[in-house]
């Protein structure tokens, strides 16, 4: 891989940022005939932003196993004999954006996001991407069938770094130029929009001219400034799950220029985190330092309260939100505690070697080794909470089995067992946040607007940089689609401005 390419004096679009978003922009400028240049300011090995340290999971509309089986042809017959995909439907995936959103997501944006997702993941299938089932994080086996839960089906093959490479690779065979190490500094704009971009590179100072300029940087979830000015305080103390590199400059060039901020500033997507991950993602770890099996189990804090609806729903319509939720309490910090009767259910990243676990026979020697917990409180929390259990309904993963508790000031509404069978799991989280919610204010061509709601000419936005998508919560999965829909969007956009420009030129 040449990392070393030089920097271009001019190109049709230039795409600021290296992930999933910014090449999915690239190739679709490219595909239509714009040449492109792509700034990205990690190195190779790191590049990617936040998508190399996703799963891969990818929310998208399907009406049944054709159209899943169109978009993984590799299924095969045995595998959609024994698995109920069920359906999600675009009435599925509009009443998730608005209910985990609260109904503020922007209704343009959701619909351009919902109806096109499908016909953008056959679409990065024919740029090379290749797609599997989330067999192992969104399907549970019962009587010898799985079945698919919480609208999400689809990963991307590889998890996030194979998506990565998978798109690096088809933007090289394409013929877009991809320059690491490359940091955008500042836009270049006048009275006719943007012209250009600076960057630093190489130890020097560029300026490219370009018909377009397309932002897909990431938010400023890197940024503990920012974090701190934004979303509040304490929030410097979050661990970051993804990119050391989001530091929101794309966000910062856009303002510099008169772009409108948008969307949920105060809001983010944060989950649990081991409390001993490191500041910022570990690639060689990924993904694996989150927790996501706690609708199975409890979690108390430092005081050896719950506090927390474990059960509320599904995983993936509430682990976006339940890491602020951590973050609040005494410490920044709770424990998962698991019976041995749902620990076959835990997901593998609680089986990793970089893991701040205990493990007992009995509670009475559990509780205890929960540092920093006041035990007396924790035994006192569980036996209130084993009480209130309701033992005669059935429990069932696959679905919201009701099997809640009675009672208690918080309660559990699904999925709740006794923590009375040993040996007995506790595992130690804290907040990682994912990416802010925050962002530029586009229209529905991806076209970035002004304070004064008007189109900034040359310049595009996509990925977690635009605002307006999320507010309070997050659908598991819709990130990726997010970046794939609105940069391919973009891609398409700059390329006719860039297009329309030179035929007015003539």
């Amino acid at each position: 891989m040449n990392t070393s390419n030089p920097i271009p004096g001019s190109v049709d679009v230039v795409v600021v940022g290296g992930g999933n978003a910014a090449l999915c922009a690239a190739l679709s400028a490219r595909e239509s005939g714009a040449s492109v240049l792509v700034l990205e300011r990690a190195p190779h090995e790191e590049s990617g932003g936040n998508s190399r340290f996703t799963a891969g999971a990818i929310r998208c509309v399907y009406d049944g196993v054709d159209d899943l089986r169109a978009l993984m042809p590799d299924l095969t017959d045995d595998e959609v004999g024994t698995t109920d995909f069920g359906t999600y439907t675009q009435d599925q995936f509009f009443d998730d954006m608005g209910r985990i959103t609260e109904y503020r997501c922007d209704p343009d944006l959701t619909e351009l996001l919902v109806t096109r997702s499908r016909e953008t993941l056959l679409w990065m299938r024919t740029k090379g991407i290749r797609f599997q089932p989330i067999w192992g994080r969104q399907a549970f086996k019962v009587d010898g069938r799985f079945k698919f839960w919480g609208g999400l089906t689809v990963e991307a093959w590889g998890g996030g770094p194979g998506l990565v490479d998978g798109l690096t690779d088809a933007a090289l065979r394409a013929g877009i130029q991809i320059c690491y190490r490359a940091k955008a500094l500042s836009l270049d704009a006048g009275a006719q929009g943007v012209t250009g971009v600076e960057v630093k590179h190489a130890g020097a100072v560029h300026h490219v001219q370009a018909g377009a300029v397309i932002l897909a940087s990431g938010g400023f979830e890197a940024n503990h400034e920012w974090r701190t000015r934004y979303l509040g305080p304490g929030w410097d103390l979050a661990k970051v799950r993804g990119s050391r590199f989001n530091t929101g400059d794309g966000i910062r060039m856009a303002l510099d220029i008169g772009a409108a901020p948008y969307g949920h500033w105060s809001g983010s997507h944060a989950v649990g985190w081991d409390l001993n991950a490191p500041e910022f993602g570990d690639l060689s770890v990924g993904d694996g330092f989150q927790k996501h099996s706690y609708p199975f189990a409890i979690m108390i804090n430092a005081k050896g309260e719950r506090f927390v609806d474990e059960g509320a729903d599904f995983r993936n319509y509430t682990y976006a939100k339940y890491g602020a939720v951590i973050l609040q309490q005494p410490g920044q910090f709770a424990w998962q505690i698991f019976d041995s009767k749902v620990t076959h259910l835990q997901r593998d990243e609680y089986r990793i070697r970089e893991v701040t676990k205990v493990r007992a026979d009995t509670l009475e020697e559990l509780l205890p080794k929960l540092e920093g917990v006041n035990a007396s409180q924790a035994q006192a929390t569980i036996a209130a909470y084993n009480a209130a259990v309701q033992r005669a309904v059935p429990f069932n993963p696959n679905i919201k089995d009701g099997r809640g508790t009675d009672g208690l000031a918080i309660p559990k509404s699904n999925w709740a067992n006794t923590i009375d069978e040993g040996p007995f799991e506790a595992f130690a989280v804290t907040c990682g946040i994912t990416f802010t919610f925050g962002g530029l204010r586009i229209d529905t061509s991806g076209n970035v607007l002004d304070s004064d709601l008007g189109p900034i000419p040359g310049l595009y936005a996509a990925g977690e940089l635009v605002g307006g998508l999320f507010y309070f919560n997050y659908p598991g999965g819709t990130g990726l689609m997010a970046g794939s829909v609105f940069g391919r969007l973009a891609g398409t956009s700059a390329a006719t401005s860039v297009r329309s420009i030179a035929g007015a030129a003539e």
